[in-house]
């Protein structure tokens, strides 16, 4: 039997390991998974992702399933409900800012057909591949990601720093951060 070697990162954590050997890294140019990620990313600022990963579902059923043009109309009652859902991080800025991101991230499809087109614009269109030994050599940040960063700010979105969005572009497969002997290294 042979064993996959995979980024230490996720080890020992059953969800952890499925998230990584089916989701992380691999390509995402669906604008409605682009924003769950999105989403996810910045609810995750100050936090482990397995924190944001054990609530996922519980996201997308009160987030309505991620759907951004639905989360651009939330309005003060279901703020409330929000910040009254203990199965999700009630913290009413990042709660705001999902809706202010909502409405930028509306706002950049209408600019450029799709989110997609927008955000791999930043790596020609094609997924920048690293070759890091070690997971503990991965960067926070870039200046790729500095740049995506204030490139979003400008068009008002909110809790996306160069450490968020340099954690989206590994998530979305922008950025091939796998170890170099991990088995989806070559995968994605």
């Amino acid at each position: 039997m042979t064993i996959k070697h995979r980024c230490g990162w996720c080890l020992g954590d059953s969800l952890y390991e499925a998230y990584h050997d089916l989701e992380w890294g691999v390509p995402v140019k669906d604008d409605a998974k682009l924003f769950e990620f999105l989403i996810l990313e910045t609810f995750q600022a100050g936090l482990s992702w397995i924190t944001i990963l054990r609530k996922r579902e519980n996201f997308r059923a009160a987030f309505d399933d991620f759907d951004y043009k639905k989360i651009s109309q939330y309005k003060q009652d279901k703020i409330d409900e929000l910040l009254h859902n203990a199965g999700i991080i009630r913290n009413k800025l990042k709660i705001n800012a999902t809706i202010t991101n909502a409405k930028a991230f509306i706002e950049i499809q209408k600019e450029f057909g799709s989110f997609s087109t927008y955000i791999w614009s930043f790596v020609n269109h094609k997924p920048v591949k690293n070759k890091f030994k070690s997971y503990k050599d991965t960067p926070a940040n870039t200046p790729l990601s500095d740049a995506v960063s204030k490139d979003l700010k400008q068009r008002g979105f909110k809790f996306v720093g160069s450490t968020v969005i340099y954690a989206h572009m590994q998530a979305t497969g922008m950025i091939n951060d796998h170890e170099v002997n991990c088995f989806r290294y070559n995968e994605v």
